[in-house]
């Protein structure tokens, strides 16, 4: 066996340049190195674009998620009881699942100890949308985190900079090196940080359409197979779950616009929409994971109670008041951060909705001021839009498309521009899309549509 001592990154370079399987040696001797910067960028440029255009099999990339994992710390949440379950969406627009789903599972008796990220592009982020409630803390001490979570049953922070800094390292160079749509890539990305934040199962929320990483159905089949591989490889209980992003998830999109849409939710007012049904599949398949029932059908039982009963909404609050927030919000919410100005983007012709392109209508709400393009840039919790109309809908001309929620009227033209480009009305209602292509489990597959 070559030992590492005597690997060069040339060679392993050379060697997955020609298609050939790295060994776990190789894959660790290059993440230590590259962590340690003594493999320029250069040659990690090299190596990486070798993957994209080569691949991986499914050993050596949970190797490259293990090496990832062991390049920073690792959360210890033995001290927590119970199974720990987390969840992770691969990113969609108005996807508030989280602020629904962790306080549903956690009233089910199953513990949710989340580390959560921002938004960035078009995409949201769980963080930033908690932020938007007045005195919110998303950074707390392990032993506050530990102990909110054995408290309360959930608790969700932002991530350590200490987890993981092989990501970190490896995303910005795939950012500018045009290697960032490479499943192991972005599997072994998303994977390494739900093991090194301790969690003991993992459901998976992949998003595919209009609004997605991951546009095409099959894509993001491949890409579930390749996390649950890993997650499998690595005694990770894992479930991926395929839905459809080729809508705004919910109707609100913006941060303590979507804050709002889940209260609305939990206090049982909502739209019986996507949004809501998603988030009880979700809980549904957690409560599962995490050993609080016996059945996928006994879960969404289960949750379906948690959110009728109220325990859900008593959940949320709790958690908002041991984080420092201000927990009448879910009574009142006035208290959240509100815009100056809501203005209405009116339809240009009768019809109906005929397709919504997701992504630009994240983008519209960036424009608005709700999203960031940089890691460091600042955003407005109380601006962003909420959407009148769903895929199918009949609309009259003049009639209301989506209320712009915003702080600065000098962004409204831009923004409505681009927001029709993102709405087309057709002379025939189309059909549905299907809310969840499949799921994808350690047993098996299954494919609904």
């Amino acid at each position: 066996m070559v030992k590492i001592e005597r690997l060069r990154t040339v060679d392993i370079i050379s060697k997955k340049r020609d298609g050939e399987s790295l060994s776990k040696a190789e894959i660790d001797f290059f993440i230590d190195g590259y962590v340690k910067g003594q493999i320029p960028d250069y040659q990690a440029a090299a190596l990486l674009m070798a993957i994209y255009l080569k691949g991986m099999d499914s050993r050596e990339t949970a190797d490259l998620t293990m090496a990832m994992v062991e390049s920073g710390d690792r959360v210890d949440l033995t001290a927590i009881k119970g199974i720990k379950v987390d969840k992770h969406s691969t990113g969609g627009v108005g996807d508030t699942t989280t602020l629904i789903v962790a306080p549903l599972v956690a009233a089910c008796g199953v513990p949710v100890a989340k580390m959560s990220g921002r938004g960035l592009g078009h995409t949201g982020g769980t963080l930033d949308k908690l932020e938007s409630i007045p005195g919110f803390r998303t950074e707390l001490s392990k032993a506050d985190f530990i102990a909110a979570v054995n408290k309360v049953g959930l608790a969700v922070i932002g991530q350590s900079k200490g987890l993981v800094p092989a990501d970190s390292l490896l995303y910005a160079l795939r950012d500018v090196t045009a290697t960032v749509a490479s499943l192991p890539l972005i599997a072994s990305s998303i994977m390494s940080k739900k093991i090194a934040a301790g969690a003991g199962g993992l459901v998976l929320d992949v998003k595919t359409g209009s609004g997605a990483f991951m546009e095409t159905r099959e894509d993001a089949f491949d890409l579930a197979r390749e996390m649950v591989k890993i997650g499998e490889r690595l005694a990770m209980n894992t479930t991926a779950i395929i839905t459809d992003m080729n809508q705004p998830l919910g109707l609100a999109v913006g941060n303590a616009l979507e804050v709002k849409e889940a209260i609305s939710i939990l206090r049982g007012l909502g739209e019986e929409g996507p949004l809501k049904a998603v988030s009880l599949l979700l809980a549904a398949h957690m409560i599962y994971t995490g050993a609080g029932c016996t059945a996928i059908d006994e879960g969404k039982a289960m949750a379906k109670d948690a959110l009728e009963s109220g325990r859900g909404l008593d959940k949320l609050a709790e958690m908002i008041r041991v984080q420092g927030g201000d927990a009448r919000v879910v009574d009142d919410i006035s208290l959240l951060p509100q815009a100056k100005h809501i203005m209405p983007v009116t339809a240009d012709m009768e019809g109906y909705i005929a397709s919504i392109d997701t992504e630009m209508v994240g983008t519209v709400a960036s424009i608005l001021g709700a999203g960031r393009t940089r890691k460091d840039q600042k955003i407005d919790p109380a601006v962003g839009l909420v959407l009148k109309k769903r895929l199918g809908d009949k609309v009259k001309k003049g009639e209301e498309l989506a209320l712009f929620h915003l702080n600065d009227r000098d962004r409204f033209d831009q923004a409505q521009d681009l927001f029709k480009r993102a709405i087309r009305i057709g002379a025939k209602a189309s059909g549905p899309c299907p809310l969840v292509y499949g799921t994808v489990t350690r047993e098996g597959e299954k494919h609904f549509s």
